[in-house]
């Protein structure tokens, strides 16, 4: 099957602090990659080496296009434990074009399957998070049937990570916990989104593990929340 991508909503700038190149750098690679959108979700404070809450407070002064493509500007907020609580503010939740909420090792201690699952439960009913992040770290297991079926009641995107994917990455156990993830998916009609998590321009994106699994599992293309610029403004605008 042939999925094609119009955006690349999870990528990271310098500001990052462990990513290499700068918000224009970033729109021009993905402009000369034929993509209609990026999304640029800097790390959010907890994180070490990333930028201050006033980086966030900020990127209203930027503009939301650039060499011809749309840009969303948000972070990749951290989940810090078991009841959802997030490393930014509600007030400054609401100000992001774009919000990823992800389970970090460097933020917090991987729990029991019923912690780590009750965090992304707790997470999926907050009303500022658009997206679920690499949920297929195996250092971080959890109920797949649960977290599928909340984001289905919760109206939430689940996202197929394509640097989990990558065999010089760091999580554990990616390909098998994304086929149980997209099984769920298929079965319960819930939307993905596929990012490539870039933090350097030439990754922007890539998404050829992403592609193989979703050849693999047959996964329907209309499942599939980034193939359409006009059906991820949707979403993201609501």
């Amino acid at each position: 099957m042939e999925y094609n991508f119009e955006a690349d909503l999870h990528t990271h700038t310098i500001a990052s602090g462990h990513a290499y190149n700068t918000i224009r750098e970033m729109a021009r690679a993905a402009a000369d990659k034929g993509l209609k959108a990026l999304g640029i979700t800097e790390h959010a404070p907890k994180l070490p080496g990333t930028c201050h809450r006033f980086y966030f407070d900020n990127l209203k002064i930027v503009s939301r296009e650039m060499y011809g493509i749309r840009l969303f500007l948000g972070s990749e907020v951290n989940i810090m434990d078991s009841r959802g609580t997030l490393d930014m503010s509600d007030k400054l939740l609401n100000s992001m074009d774009i919000v990823i909420a992800s389970l970090h090792i460097a933020c917090t201690e991987p729990g029991t399957v019923e912690e780590n699952t009750q965090a992304y439960l707790n997470v999926i009913k907050n009303p500022y998070v658009d997206i679920i992040g690499h949920p297929d770290d195996g250092r971080f297991p959890v109920d797949y049937q649960a977290v599928v079926q909340a984001a289905k009641d919760y109206g939430k995107v689940l996202e197929l990570n394509n640097h989990s994917l990558d065999p010089a990455g760091c999580r554990e156990n990616a390909w098998e916990n994304d086929r149980k993830m997209l099984k769920l998916c298929k079965e319960y009609q819930v939307p993905i989104v596929v990012d490539s998590d870039a933090h350097f321009d030439e990754l922007i994106g890539r998404f050829e593990y992403a592609i193989r699994l979703l050849n693999e599992m047959d996964f329907p293309k209309e499942l599939v929340l980034n193939r359409s610029y006009e059906l991820l403004c949707q979403y993201l605008e609501r």
